[in-house]
This record gives C-alpha cells, sequence and structure tokens, in this order.
C-alpha cells in the first residue's frame, strides 16, 4: 500500500536467481490501482456506512445517496485489495535487500506522512468549531508510535488499524524471507507455512495466533506474494497454485466477515455474490498488471496517482468528516457535489503532503537509518 511500485526488467526465468540486483522501470498501473482502492475506501466511509443519522450528513447516508449507498457499501473491500498489492510490491521491493536497506525503507516511507497527519488531525479536532471529539494528549502521542492499537489507546486516524496489519506483515516477510535472504524456493515456503499456519491458528481459536498470523488478512498478503512470481515467471505453476488457494480462503474470509444478510437492522446488505466479484476482481487486477497485460498503461500521471494514495488514505476519513459537515450542513451545499468537493480537497491536501512532507523527508530518513554504525 506504502511502497515504490516497479518492474524487474528482464524477467529472471523460475529456479534461477538473481546475482545482483536488476534494473527497474515502475509499474504505472499498479500505482494507479492503489489509488482506485484508495477512492473505494472513502466512497466506502463517506456514503456506504452508518446507521440511521450521522453527524455529518446529518441524516443516513442511504437518504443522501439512495442507490449509490448498496455499491458504496462494497468500498471497504479495497482494504484487501491493498493488501493483495502490498504483497506483491513488498516481496518485490525485499528481494535483494538486507535487513537494514529493508527496515530503513519501510520506515521512511510509512513515517513521515504519518506523523503529520496524526499531529493534523489532533489539531483539527482539538478547534471548538469541530464538533467531533479528540483523543487524550496522552493517546495523541502514542498514536505517533502507530503500536497504539496493541496499546490499547483511542486512534487519531479510523484507518491505522490497517497499518497495524502492515506492520505485522513486514515483520513476518523480513524475519522469514528478508534476513536469510529471498530467493523462489524460500518465498513459496513462505507463503506455503504463513497459509497453512494462518488456518491451524483460526481452528485452534488461540487469540496469541491470530494476533501474530492474521488469519483473515494472510491470504491477501499471500495471493500478492504469489503474483510477484508470477510475475517473475507466468508459467510458474507453484506460484499459481499460491495465488488461486489464497483467493479462496480469502474470499470465505472476506464474505464471513462483511456478510450481514442475518442483521435485519444493518445499514447496508452486501451479497455473498457481490463481495466474492470484488475478491476476485481485486486479484484479476493485480494479475493482470503481473502478467504485463496493462503495461501499455504507462502513464506519468499514473505515479503521481500512487504517489498521492498514501497521503490521502491516512487524512481522507476523519478530515473528510469535517468537509462534509462544513459543506453539507452550513452551506448547504448538494449532497453530490458536496461528495466531489470533499474527495478533491482530501486528494489536493494529499498532493501537499507528498509535496512538502514526503519528498523533502523520507530521503533523508532513509539514509540515516540505511547509515552502518
Amino acid at each position: 500500500m506504502t511502497s515504490t511500485i516497479a518492474r524487474p526488467i528482464p524477467d529472471t526465468p523460475r529456479g534461477a536467481e538473481p546475482g545482483a540486483p536488476r534494473r527497474e522501470t515502475r509499474l504505472r498501473a499498479l500505482d494507479g490501482l492503489r489509488l482506485v482502492a484508495a477512492l473505494m475506501v472513502a466512497a466506502y466511509h463517506y456514503g456506504g456506512r452508518g446507521g440511521t443519522v450521522t453527524e455529518a450528513w446529518g441524516s443516513s447516508a442511504k437518504v443522501q445517496f439512495p442507490t449509490l449507498h448498496t455499491f458504496f457499501a462494497y468500498g471497504c473491500l479495497g482494504v484487501q485489495i491493498f493488501f493483495v498489492i502490498s504483497g506483491f510490491v513488498i516481496c518485490m521491493s525485499g528481494w535483494g535487500r538486507s535487513l537494514t536497506s529493508f527496515l530503513a525503507s519501510r520506515v521512511s516511507r510509512l513515517m513521515p506522512a504519518y506523523w503529520v497527519a496524526v499531529v493534523l488531525v489532533t489539531a483539527v479536532f482539538a478547534l471548538p468549531v469541530v464538533a467531533y471529539d479528540a483523543v487524550s494528549p496522552s493517546d495523541a502521542l502514542v498514536n505517533l508510535t502507530m503500536l497504539q492499537q496493541p496499546l490499547g489507546a483511542d486512534r487519531v486516524l479510523g484507518v491505522c488499524w490497517t497499518l497495524w496489519v502492515e506492520l505485522r506483515f513486514y515483520a513476518l516477510f523480513a524475519l522469514f524471507v528478508v534476513i536469510p535472504g529471498a530467493n523462489r524456493r524460500r518465498v513459496l515456503l513462505f507463503c506455503g507455512g504463513w497459509l497453512l499456519a494462518s488456518v491451524l491458528a483460526r481452528a485452534a481459536h488461540e487469540p496469541l495466533l491470530d494476533l501474530v498470523l492474521m488469519p483473515e488478512y494472510a491470504p491477501f498478503f499471500i495471493g500478492g506474494i504469489g503474483l510477484y512470481l508470477v510475475h517473475r515467471d507466468r508459467r510458474d505453476t507453484h506460484a499459481w497454485a499460491v495465488v488461486i488457494v489464497s483467493f479462496l480462503i480469502g474470499q470465505h474470509y472476506a464474505v464471513g466477515e462483511l456478510w450481514n444478510a442475518s442483521d435485519p437492522n444493518a445499514f447496508a446488505h452486501r451479497t455473498t455474490f457481490g463481495i466474492v466479484l470484488v475478491v476476485a476482481l481485486g486479484f484479476a487486477a493485480v494479475a493482470a498488471i503481473a502478467l504485463g497485460w496493462l503495461s501499455r498503461a504507462d502513464w506519468r500521471w499514473l505515479t503521481v496517482a500512487g504517489a498521492l494514495t498514501y497521503p490521502f488514505y491516512l487524512v481522507h476519513e476523519h478530515l473528510g468528516w469535517v468537509v462534509i459537515h462544513a459543506l453539507h450542513r452550513s452551506l448547504d451545499v448538494p449532497s453530490a457535489l458536496t461528495f466531489a468537493l470533499t474527495l478533491t480537497t482530501m486528494l489536493l491536501l494529499a498532493w501537499l503532503l507528498h509535496r512538502f512532507v514526503e519528498k523533502p523527508l523520507t530521503p533523508v530518513l532513509r539514509t540515516q537509518l540505511s547509515k552502518r554504525r
């Protein structure tokens, strides 16, 4: 979700291990897919969830978007698509890297925009004119570590639960792939071992195993890793097996978590077919990119879209509610125009964070963390 997206040239044949880092070019279609996933999540937050009344709109989003809210309800599956992309990208970026380089890359990519987003949202929510409660000063400080969820502190950013999932994935990948050194056999063993262990963890009903192995999200990361192996060699039947099994298990978890037909009071009823379809389209989109079918989508603006995805994802939810409240409730702007203006405002804010926070700070932080002591 937050990595540089590049394409190795040329592909390494199956079973062959590269002796040196290979020249890479960007997979711009993957940049574009990341932004699509982020916009799906934003549509869900703005118009696909809620109860009878939401503070920002003044009434249920179902009333504001009587037709679209049904489709917006599936936007939460953008998170699962993010995880598939993350598996692909982290395997690609971690291949051939030392542990120091891998960790420096992850920390420098995640933290600058995250720190500023936490401070910005905390400051906005502390304003008297804002109708939403801010977290306590102590919890706001804990949020700067990105460890607020396991520590039981209130979250400043609603979406940061996904970053806690990502951090655990990075830790597992670093421990079992980066430290011993990435190669095809080791990556396949990691995928198969993690997938089996996650299934056993779910069967064991052991909270610690669930915390470490993340059964409900593991198939999406593993599927993305498998698709990166397919990108390296499309004839790799073992990699395809990893992708197919990951999809089959992943859609099962997605349906179990998001299908709520048994609840008559639910805000929106997703169908099992709709959930499976969105998950399948997410896997299919990454597969199409892995196979090179979208290589013609090499437009430079997609690189900008990919760069905006992470800061947009961080700030869009809570600050978006503030913008919606101001436009719709205070200025009486129509719902559809409020929705469009809020997305535009959040994308502009994301560009500012990328231009004035990420671009200057990320390389400096990476360089400092990569230094040998």
